[in-house]
């Protein structure tokens, strides 16, 4: 705020405007010239190339240590570990038409588990849950996307974990571990799909391997962080006693950590149920696929069962672990006759659980869940119906909404984005990346404009890059306005924070649904997806930087007689310039990771292209170069916008 930083931020600010105006000037010279627009089945070379190399993969694999020895024996054992767990609890059995545990077995063993670990009150919630998957009519979905979410979980907590517990005990595993991470998590959901399809096929142990890849690193960063935030007298007090390194990582480091990697659990979870529903595009088994189905067919009702039916798993899955982590302290306190009769408690469920799991292996009525309590179609019916009535009565409305937004917003702005010359729309976004975060900014914002030419899919990134900006202005706009409310008001806060929290569980699949039934499949429902998906993370980052705005600087403006506008707009939104830019980034990545998503409900661009790659297999080579182009779209805008704060967002 003071004198000295003034003058580079006008700089900057006068450097964009020109580069602004020069680049308006171009495009109305040299409209759609050198847009390098590739028709849908047009190949490029290096989706020819990366065609030819999937057949060559496929060719070699026989034989080859490498792909068949290695990959192949890994897929293998993958695949029967999910059969059997799926003939265990979802799939018919052998010579069983039913599987070998049914639905009442699975019910009372779940809730015991969650007591076991949770307490009675995410039992409750499990039991309600889990009867809710065979009421909705997609138990065997429901099962099968447990299973694969269950299979990435444990095989992040095999490698997780550990690798963890190495980085925060030896700086030079973190410091060369730690760029892996960023670039695992900057990319893109979608951008995961395609290159692991290409060693690992399609199938079970295909979605597998993408959901543990996409889900471990939230993991390993929170398990380096739980240990290097252990307090530091408790570690020199167990020095002190002579303990051995693994002693003091055992009795001491482990123990006070336990809470924050339950944390890192949780979130290696929902990353885990994100992806597995995504993985459905590789024939991932589970509840993506019906939800998939019915967005093609533009079945709002069926589409809202199955979306319904993947929430209320992240709502178990979220409240279990959460509830998990609590409990290490709620142990600690308990007395000796709390522990007797949870251990009594325990012991008798365990002799239900092992009476349910006897009884649905032995009648039908308890190993397939009653036709008779399945509600599904009743109510995919009734929401069709719902939302055809209530579509018809607002649609003057949201014709209005799209209308503003496509001819105000994405029709000129897509203009300007993709039909400029390539090379002019090259030297703008260059020149506005090191405008804004310095050459540590323009070196990567290089790198992956050559990275996007070099796909031949110029014209398509531009695309997804005008969707992709165009929803972060309105996730902004958003933001600022629900985040300040919540930064200044207390109440507001109260009230607004478990909302953002409980659609931040939703997996991304989900938010198609409400943008579909709203808008059918247009550019508009990638957006409207987008925007629900971002305006959570980002209205909590604007909150938190307003929140931590000095109350004195605040009562001084409020003492000189400034009004609320101006106290907020002059004050508090300036102070909190680090969360707000902080917002940006975090919104245009998980914006990003949406638009691209969006490719299945009319929002083209490069996620069209990906979806296209696995539907048509003589494009294989052109959705995996799409695929490299969300990544090196994602890294460009993260790296901006991450050094954009680091020069202007502190005070």
């Amino acid at each position: 705020m003071g004198t000295a930083t003034a003058p580079p931020r006008r700089r900057t600010a006068l450097g964009l405007l020109a580069v602004l105006v020069a680049w308006v000037v171009g495009w109305r010279l040299l409209e759609d010239r050198d847009t390098l627009v590739i028709g849908g089945a047009e190949q490029t070379g290096l989706s020819r190339w990366l065609t030819g190399l999937r057949d060559d993969i496929e060719a070699a694999r026989d034989g080859s240590f490498v792909l068949d020895t290695l990959v192949g024996g890994a897929r293998d054992v993958l695949d029967a570990v999910f059969t059997f767990l799926a003939e265990l609890v979802s799939s018919p059995a052998g010579s069983r038409p039913v599987p070998e545990v049914g639905w009442l077995g699975v019910l009372v063993l779940f809730t015991w588990v969650a007591y076991a670990v949770a307490g009675w009150r995410p039992a409750l919630l499990v039991a309600v849950c889990t009867s809710s998957f065979g009421v909705l009519g997609l138990w065997q979905d429901s099962m099968d996307l447990l299973v694969v979410t269950a299979m990435a979980v444990g095989i992040c907590l095999l490698v997780g974990i550990p690798l963890g517990i190495a980085m925060a005990r030896r700086r030079a595993v973190s410091v060369a571990v730690t760029p892996v991470l960023d670039a695992m998590q900057t990319m893109p959901a979608f951008a995961y799909l395609t290159p692991l399809a290409l060693f690992w096929g399609i199938g079970p142990a295909a979605a597998v391997v993408t959901t543990l890849v996409y889900a471990l690193p939230p993991l390993v960063r929170i398990t380096e962080l739980a240990l290097r935030t252990v307090p530091a007298p408790a570690v020199e007090a167990a020095h002190s006693l002579g303990v051995s390194r693994r002693q003091l990582l055992r009795q001491v480091q482990l123990p006070l950590a336990r809470s924050t990697i339950v944390v890192g659990i949780n979130q290696c979870t929902m990353a885990a149920l994100s992806m597995a529903t995504i993985a459905t595009l590789i024939n991932g088994p589970g509840l993506g696929g019906p939800v998939e189905k019915a967005l093609e067919s533009l079945d709002v009702g069926a589409a809202f069962v199955a979306g319904l039916a993947i929430v209320l798993m992240a709502i178990v899955l979220d409240r279990t672990t959460t509830a998990a982590g609590d409990r290490t302290v709620v142990r600690a306190r308990e007395t000796p006759a709390a522990v007797r009769r949870r251990r009594v408690v325990l012991a008798a469920g365990l002799v239900g659980v092992v009476v349910a799991v006897q009884v649905s292996r032995t009648y039908l009525w308890a190993a397939e869940f009653p036709e008779r309590l399945d509600a599904g179609r009743w109510l995919a019916d009734h929401v069709s119906r719902a939302t055809a009535s209530t579509v018809g009565r607002i649609d003057v409305a949201t014709g209005a909404v799209k209308d503003a937004v496509t001819y105000g917003l994405l029709n000129p702005l897509q203009s300007l984005l993709a039909d400029s010359p390539w090379w002019l729309m090259a030297a703008v976004l260059l020149a506005v990346g090191f405008l804004l975060g310095g050459l540590r900014a323009a070196l990567p914002t290089a790198f992956c404009l050559l990275v996007i030419l070099g796909t031949g899919l110029w014209h398509e990134a531009m695309v997804t890059l005008n969707l992709t900006l165009v929803a972060a202005v309105l996730v902004m706009a958003a933001a600022v306005v629900l985040g300040v409310a919540m930064g200044r008001g207390r109440k507001t806060d109260l009230v607004l924070r478990p909302l953002l929290d409980a659609f931040q569980t939703i997996p991304p699949f989900v938010y198609l649904v409400p943008a579909v039934a709203l808008f059918g499949a247009t550019r508009l429902t990638a957006i409207l997806a987008a925007v629900l998906y971002a305006v959570p993370v980002a209205t909590k980052l604007v909150a938190d930087g307003v929140r931590r705005v000095s109350p004195t600087t605040v009562e001084a403006a409020t003492s000189v007689g400034s009004s609320r506008w101006q106290v907020i707009t002059q004050v508090q939104l300036p102070m909190a310039r680090e969360g707000l830019v902080l917002a940006a980034n975090q919104g245009l990545l998980y914006v990003l990771s949406m638009v691209v998503i969006g490719g299945l409900v009319g929002g083209g661009g490069l996620g069209f292209l990906v979806v296209a790659g696995f539907s048509q297999p003589e494009l294989f080579g052109k959705g995996l170069a799409a695929a490299i182009a969300i990544v090196a779209l994602g890294i460009m805008l993260d790296r901006v916008t991450r050094r954009a704060a680091a020069r202007y967002g502190r005070q």
